[in-house]
C-alpha cells in the first residue's frame, strides 16, 4: 500500500474496519495467522458489533450525496455515519443547532439515515429480545 496523502482527514468506522480486514483481521479464533496487533483485534471486534459492519462504500457515498441538502459539516457527516442515529434526540446531540437549521425537516434526515444504513443483525436481535422496535 502506498500512502498518497498522510493525515488526509478523519476516517469513518467503516474505513477503519476495511483497513483492518485488509491487514488480515477476521474471525479466526486463534488469531495467530494474521500480522495484526492485539489492540487492532480489539478495535476489529468492536467495529464488527457496530453499525460499520453493515455499511458499504456505496451506502456511504449515497448518504453523503443525499445529505448535501442538509448542509452538514464534515465532522457531522462522519458522526452520523459512525453512530447511525435512529431518532431526533440522537441527531440533536450530533448536529449543532439542529432545531435552528432543520426545524421540522429533521425527521426527513432520521428517515434517510434509517433507509441508507440498516441496523446490524446483532443490534436488531438485541432490540427484538428487549421488546423494542428497530427504527
Amino acid at each position: 500500500m502506498k500512502i498518497l496523502k498522510a493525515n488526509a482527514g478523519a476516517l469513518t468506522n467503516f474505513e477503519v474496519l476495511e483497513f483492518l480486514r485488509s491487514r488480515g483481521a477476521g474471525k479466526d479464533t486463534t488469531r495467530v495467522i494474521a500480522p495484526v496487533a492485539p489492540s487492532e483485534y480489539k478495535v476489529f471486534d468492536y467495529l464488527e458489533q457496530s453499525v460499520a459492519c453493515n455499511q458499504t462504500k456505496e451506502s456511504i457515498t449515497d448518504f453523503i450525496s443525499r445529505s448535501e441538502k442538509f448542509k452538514l459539516a464534515k465532522a457531522e457527516i462522519i458522526n452520523v455515519i459512525n453512530i447511525r442515529p435512529s431518532s431526533v434526540v440522537e441527531i440533536d446531540s450530533i448536529v449543532e443547532d439542529c432545531d435552528g437549521r432543520f426545524g421540522e425537516n429533521i425527521d426527513e434526515l432520521v428517515d434517510m439515515v434509517a433507509e441508507v444504513f440498516p441496523l446490524p443483525t446483532s443490534i436488531e436481535t438485541n432490540e427484538a429480545e428487549n421488546g423494542a422496535q428497530p427504527s
